[in-house]
């Protein structure tokens, strides 16, 4: 029989859930960000009447006021999410002890076994949409199908507070003319590339020859011909391997434009150990890093690789944003604005099987290493331990007493 997997995003969540404590802000436009005088804040999320007015997510806050000057920014409270996104997860918990977080607004649900006690796929998201609603204030939107892929696909298909079922029945009439860009992991890259050779719905990607896919993408081809075609057998994780977050990581606006590779390292040596220092925090190690670039023409963009094994140590996130940096960009303009992000995070306690082509002792040197300088830092200020590799620009050094770290194979200096 096909599994009944469910995905259950919260709608506008972080602005939902401001919007029970603001009920003065009833009607009008809302957007969760940092503050409106910092030069490098970011929307993390809007309502829907921001969202109408084309405020979006990842939009700088002067760019947000720009398409709607009578936005309301509101600071972002986490711990008031995270208590909610907890709450969430007590009502999923009543129907399936099966559920995968996606970030704390989202997570899929196996319910297959539970059909015999709560009824089948419709019936339980119909509860549980009632019961979120009813008990926690805010709306979600959920996907049913027999994957997990089109069960997201689902959630984002209708929204807000809405229910969609794809089964096998309806999935080629309803999926497949949904555009290609839509399907999990087909990002704005890989979507301009199946665009150049006419593929441009869900439905193109399934019918496209695989081999032509692989020749294009690698492996990932294969990955996105499966996933257009429902071939994901994926389980649904068990909820102590999964992160309640989606990433993390740290921007910052230069105090000067960066003109060259050494500039560049020097802030991406101060990011990466703020995203790992901030990882081994809070226990987690991610499986990918992504850095994000903006020129002093305003031009961004960001790109991402796939680690071969989870991490939190500082020195394989740095090694791997300037490889990053160094394929993707030519320095056609200076830098104004550098972003390091550790994303697909799993506990760090998840097991790992070892690699032959990785130096595993030297790895455990280097956590080592790293969370001694946690500590020595903890214990007694940033300033009390450096590394040496900073101290060549005393402008870009600045940005460690913002609380951006950094670490390097160079060496330490202890004060």
């Amino acid at each position: 029989m096909d599994r009944v997997i469910i995905h259950s995003d919260a709608n506008c969540f972080y602005a939902s859930v401001e919007m029970l404590y603001h009920p003065e802000f009833a009607g009008k436009p809302l957007a969760v960000g940092g503050d409106p005088e910092a030069r490098h804040g970011i929307v993390l999320t809007a309502n829907y009447i921001a969202k109408k007015h084309g405020v979006k997510t990842g939009m700088a806050l002067w760019q947000a006021r720009q398409a709607c000057p009578d936005v309301i920014f509101v600071p972002p409270r986490m711990d008031l999410y995270l208590k909610f996104s907890s709450m969430l997860r007590e009502i999923y918990g009543e129907y399936t002890d099966k559920i995968e977080p996606y970030g704390c607004d989202e997570a899929w649900l196996d319910v297959s076994d539970s059909s015999s006690l709560k009824g089948d796929g419709r019936k339980i998201a119909n509860e549980i949409s009632a019961r979120v609603k009813k008990e926690l204030g805010i709306t979600v939107s959920e996907g049913i199908s027999w994957n997990k892929i089109y069960a997201k696909l689902g959630s984002d298909y209708k929204k807000p507070d809405a229910i969609t079922e794809f089964n096998r029945e309806n999935y080629k009439s309803l999926i497949w003319k949904l555009p290609a860009s839509d399907l999990l992991y087909v990002g704005r890259s890989t979507n301009r590339t199946l665009s150049k050779y006419g593929i441009h719905t869900i439905g193109d990607l399934a019918c496209t020859n695989p081999d032509f896919l692989m020749k294009q993408f690698g492996k990932m081809g294969l990955v996105i011909h499966s996933f257009a075609n429902g071939w994901d057998e994926s389980p649904v994780a068990p909820e102590g391997y999964s992160a309640p977050i989606k990433s993390i990581g740290n921007s910052t606006t230069t105090p000067r434009d960066l003109e060259n590779n050494l500039d560049v390292q020097i802030i991406f040596m101060a990011l990466a150990e703020s995203v790992s220092a901030r990882l081994r925090k809070h226990g987690f190690k991610c499986n990918t890093v992504e850095i994000s670039i903006r020129d002093n023409g305003l031009y961004h963009f960001s790109r991402q690789m796939h680690l071969r094994e989870p991490t939190d140590i500082t020195d394989e996130i740095m090694k791997a944003a300037m490889e990053l940096f160094r394929n993707n960009y030519d320095w056609s303009h200076p830098i104004r604005s550098l972003g390091v992000r550790g994303a697909d995070l799993v506990t760090a306690d998840i097991p790992v099987q070892m690699s032959l082509f990785m130096n595993e002792e030297k790895r455990a040197r280097q956590e080592k290493m790293d969370k001694a300088v946690d500590e020595i830092r903890r214990r007694f200020g940033y300033f009390s331990i450096q590394r040496a590799f900073m101290y060549q620009d005393k402008i870009l050094s600045k940005l460690d007493a913002q609380g951006s770290h950094t670490v390097h194979p160079v060496g330490y200096f202890a004060r």
